[in-house]
């Protein structure tokens, strides 16, 4: 997807005819909506005549019975225009507010599937500002607005049509006048639409810097950066407002003028009437039935002026939002996925593989990097900050496909696997806890969705976890705030270890799992850790002295690329990097 900061930007309302798929599946509801709307408009349109009929048949009839008479067909087309647009407007809003959900539903099923680099080139606050405000308008023109565009439309059309009837030559000057109001409409409307759309852009620029600023909230108090980053806000709002007053202020402009110009045309046209009636061209009914049809000439005219607008920043929300929907992961399914077993083996195997990222074209994270490891086996990988070794972890995820070479489980090359498949055999915990803001319960639970309670407070009990957990004031049920900010870092690890417990996966991978834990705590978890690794194929990303002497192997990467691989001992003779990698990060001394 491209940069968000230079999407191209539409010209027209054709965006707009991407709401249709959401639209089809409610096709009864609309129908009936239009039906209402049919029924309200026509006695919209019957409200003149009848007020012609009264004017000149029952105001000037000596006959009560008669003006009675009258006044109940003015009244019955009254009723039914207010029961018939009171129902109207009720299923179009139901049908705007069933549509921006189904469309937020379907963005977020999209944004949530998007692989890392999708990311990296897009902003959360981007994407945020599309799923609130986008929708929000988009919301309006397919509820309460389309009623309105349509209303207006029908009263317009209908009104003209009516008008005509009434007075041929009045009609012929009405429409004479229109392209007067018409083309300074299309014409301003179109620099409204470019103003929305950088008035949306400014307003995701604000997102963007609140999620970014409260989600380090602690580094910007720390560092005393409160004024310094309400300074960046407060210009990011001031670009906003004043974006969004232009827009304003040229739609206001637009509504100005329209509206003047079509009631200066109508003010001509029912000057020419009154002067026909004084000629008896005309009667007093009939003028008034034409003043009404003309009124409804204007205020329709004028609200497809306001609705003009609306509908341009509409368009331009829904070709933002259209962009996540056609947006596509770089990592997808192949067309025909090879189907794993249940549980898998565990043989895991780099061959050859050498990565880029995205961001950093010209630097290889990995480098011919090549290591098997076996069914059950531990396997630590250390080595120098920027070595790759969570770029190794990020690839057997498959979160990104390398340049070159091919990783394989069970002999299978995981390009050739569905992603969710392959990522349901690997169990993992980060350095960096990512909680959800949710009970301990619910965040436990994640590791398998389904999982009953006991489960989950075994894998707790396995973590750690349990004895805490049941401190805190609603035990496994309390909530644990964003992130997990209610926890120390060492509880907010042994959640994660206790998810990664709960999955059960044949495939481990540990980024130093107990490297927020204190000593008591380190001993509890490695203890349940080394019961989760018997009979599964695990890879550790090794901080501590006491990972590295458990493992099976060790493997020693340096710039991408393997320099050494075997045990503690073997490697402290052989391998002057892993000798000062032991002596910085584990603290043992070069022998």
């Amino acid at each position: 997807m491209a940069d968000v900061t230079d999407r191209p930007r539409a010209k027209s309302l054709r965006p707009l005819r991407a709401l249709w798929p959401f639209l089809a599946p409610h096709w009864a509801l609309l129908a009936s909506a239009l039906a209402a709307l049919l029924v309200a408009a026509a006695a919209t349109l019957a409200l003149p005549a009848a007020l012609r009929q009264l004017i000149d048949h029952g105001l000037s009839s000596a006959n009560p019975r008669v003006l009675n008479t009258y006044l109940a067909g003015f009244l019955v087309a009254a009723a039914a225009f207010g029961v018939f647009a009171a129902l109207r407007f009720y299923l179009v809003t139901w049908l705007g507010e069933r549509v921006v959900a189904d469309l937020r539903e379907a963005v977020y099923r999209r944004v949530v599937r998007m692989d890392p680099t999708f990311f990296e080139v897009t902003r959360t606050g981007e994407v945020l500002s599309r799923l609130t405000a986008d929708t929000t308008l988009v919301q309006a023109i397919a509820g309460v607005n389309l009623s309105i565009t349509l209303r207006s439309t029908l009263n317009l059309v209908g009104a003209v049509v009516l008008l005509a009837l009434t007075s041929t030559r009045l009609t012929i000057w009405i429409l004479a006048l229109m392209p007067v109001v018409i083309v300074p409409m299309i014409v301003v409307g179109r620099r409204v639409r470019r103003l929305s759309r950088t008035t949306q852009d400014r307003i995701a620029d604000t997102s963007s810097l609140v999620d970014e600023s409260l989600n380090a909230i602690q580094t910007v108090q720390a560092f005393t950066l409160e004024e310094l980053q309400s300074q960046r806000y407060a210009a990011a709002v001031e670009d906003s407002f004043v974006a969004a007053i232009r827009r304003t202020r040229v739609r206001a402009a637009l509504t100005g003028v329209g509206t003047m110009l079509v009631f200066g045309g109508i003010t001509y046209v029912l000057w020419l009437g009154a002067h026909a009636v004084l000629l008896h061209d005309m009667t007093w009914g009939q003028l008034s039935q034409f003043f009404v049809y003309a009124a409804i000439v204007g205020t329709a005219a004028a609200a497809l002026t306001e609705m003009w607008g609306e509908m341009q920043r509409a368009a331009g929300a829904m070709e933002r939002l259209t962009e996540l929907l056609e947006a596509r992961p770089a990592i997808s399914a192949p067309a025909q996925p090879l189907t794993l077993a249940a549980r898998v083996r565990g043989d895991i195997a780099f061959e050859h593989v050498s990565f880029r990222y995205p961001s950093r074209p010209d630097t290889l994270a990995l480098d011919d990097y090549t290591l098997a490891v076996s069914r059950g086996e531990t396997v630590a990988v250390v080595g120098p900050s920027g070595a790759g070794k969570s770029t190794s972890f990020q690839l057997l995820l498959r979160f990104y496909d390398p340049q070159s070479g091919r990783i394989t489980i069970d002999g299978n090359d995981i390009k050739r696997l569905h992603p969710e498949e392959l990522r349901r055999q690997i169990g993992f915990v980060p350095q960096d806890t990512m909680l959800f803001g949710a009970s301990a319960r619910e965040n436990i639970g994640y590791g398998r969705p389904g999982a009953d309670d006991a489960e989950i407070e075994a894998a707790a009990r396995a973590a750690a976890a349990d004895q805490f957990l049941r401190q805190l004031p609603a035990g496994y049920d309390t909530f644990l705030g964003e992130r997990g900010t209610r926890l120390s870092g060492g509880q907010r690890q042994r959640i994660a270890i206790a998810r990664a417990i709960l999955r059960d996966a044949p495939i481990l991978l540990l980024d130093e799992a107990t490297s927020s834990l204190d000593a008591e705590s380190e001993q509890l978890v490695q203890a349940a850790l080394a019961e989760l690794m018997r009979g599964r194929t695990t890879l550790v990303i090794a901080h501590r002295l006491a990972t590295v002497l458990k493992a099976d192997r060790i493997v020693v990467l340096e710039a991408g690329r393997v320099v050494a691989m075997g045990n503690h001992a073997q490697l402290m003779n052989s391998s002057p990097l892993y000798a000062r990698v032991a002596a910085l990060q584990f603290g043992v001394a070069d022998r």
